[in-house]
Order: C-alpha cells, then structure tokens, then sequence
C-alpha cells in the first residue's frame, strides 16, 4: 500500500515538473516575441523623420521625428545627417512648443546634436547652422542667456557663410540681420542688418522670413518706403511646398506691420 501511495506521489511530481517546464517554455518564447530586434536601417528612420518634419506645424509631428532620429543615433552615432537633422528638428521644436521645459531641453539637445555635427563634418553647412539656430533659441528666451549666445551664432553663421552663402535660400545672412537687430545698442547695428540681409535676398528672393527680417531693419533705419516693399513682396510670393509653415508665419508678421500704418 505504502509503495502505491509513493508511486502516486512521484507520478504526480513528475507532472507537474514537466508542465513547469512546458509553462516557463512558454513564457519565454512569449518573451522573445515581445522584444523584436530593431531592423530598421539608419537609412529608413532618416527618410521617415524628414516625412514628419514635412509636416511639422503638427508639433506631435516633430517629437515623433525626433524620437526616429535618436533610434538612428543609437545604431550609428557618429552619422552625420543623423546628428543636423537632430539638431534641426530640436530648434523648430524649442521654437515654436509652449512649454517651456520642453522648449530649453528641446535647444539643449539641439546645441550638443549640432556640436558632434560639426566635430565630424566641419567644412559643410548644415551643423553650423542649425548649431547656431539653438544658440539663437536660447538668445530669445533670457536676456543674459542672450548676451552670452551673441558670438556663438555670429561664429557659426559666418562658419556657414564659408562654406555654402546659398544654404537654406541665404538664412544665414537673414540671422546674422537678427541678431544685429536683436542684440541692442552695445552689440547690434540697424545699419549693418540692412547690409547681410541685402545680402542674403540675393540668394533667397523667394524667402519670406528673410524679405520680413529686412522690412524690419528698413524700419529701423527710416526706410519706411523700402520696408513696405518688403512687406507687399511677402503678400504677393508663391508659398514654396517646403517651406509652408515658415511662408505662414512671414504672412502673418508681415500684415500685423501693415496693419499698424506702415
């Protein structure tokens, strides 16, 4: 009777043993299905932040592309396109979020991301100027942040001026015209943004926040007629597909200026 009863008991045991085995199988093959590898390529996140950038006036857009471009970084961290692109998306969006947290994270990120851009590709302009568009984020946002950012946009714009006066349809003149607007009496000169963004219209004739830049400076400097040329140039230009939102915002800026008597 007694060996019934173990024979029983190890029976039983060793049921139970093999369905432990059976159920924790199981549970990691449930596991491994759970956690699929990364397969997409550097290539293919690129491609794919840029089509959310196309649509960024959708701020959930960008943070999207933003989180893209930090699993390419996270694949391949000495990429280049990675890295401006990076620094790109973090401007517009420290540019335009309400946040503010969100925004000096946003033009922090983007000032690191546009550095290692540069440490890697020094003589092209794409990480010197979105580099030196997160320092302008952050001269906008404090007045002594401002003041120590002065000479670090001068020095990445002129950096692009270098190498491409083209890029981005002459906006590197138009930020150079800012911050001499910008900067105040001690460090800016109304005169000499009249002269970059004259400048940088030879190159961006088509580009509607350099034609307001220069409205702006025409203004200070009592080229009143000259300013509302500008200003009825932005009305009458094409939008460019590319360049919506920016085209929307000059618009807006542009009949506010009107608007009040100019």
């Amino acid at each position: 009777m007694k060996l019934k009863v173990r024979t029983r008991l190890c029976c039983t045991s060793l049921i139970l043993s093999c369905l432990l085995l059976v159920f924790t199988g199981c549970r990691t093959q449930q596991a491994v299905t759970e956690a699929p590898v990364d397969t997409a390529t550097v290539a293919d996140l690129i491609t794919q932040s840029d089509a959310l950038y196309a649509q960024r006036e959708d701020l959930a857009k960008v943070r999207e592309g933003l989180a893209l471009l930090r699993r390419a970084r996270g694949k391949e961290a000495n990429s280049y396109d990675v890295l401006w692109r990076i620094s790109k998306l973090d401007y517009y969006l420290g540019a335009h979020t309400k946040d503010r947290a969100e925004r000096d994270k946003a033009f922090e990120e983007g000032i690191e991301a546009g550095q290692a851009a540069i440490s890697l590709q020094d003589g092209k302009p794409e990480g010197h100027f979105w580099l030196g568009a997160n320092h302008g984020g952050i001269a906008q946002t404090s007045l002594l942040g401002g003041l120590a950012e002065i000479d670090d946009i001068r020095e990445q714009m002129n950096a692009v001026l270098r190498t491409d006066e083209a890029y981005q349809s002459g906006s590197a003149y138009m930020v150079l015209g800012q911050v001499e607007l910008e900067a105040g009496r001690m460090m800016g000169d109304p005169l000499k943004a009249v002269e970059y963004l004259e400048k940088g219209l030879k190159f961006g004739p088509n580009n509607p926040l350099l034609r307001l830049r220069l409205a702006q400076a025409y203004q200070k400097v009592g080229r009143k007629d000259d300013a509302r040329k500008q200003l009825d140039a932005i009305q009458s230009l094409t939008p460019d597909p590319n360049y919506l939102p920016e085209h929307k915002e000059a618009s807006i800026e542009a009949r506010k200026i009107i608007d009040r008597g100019l």
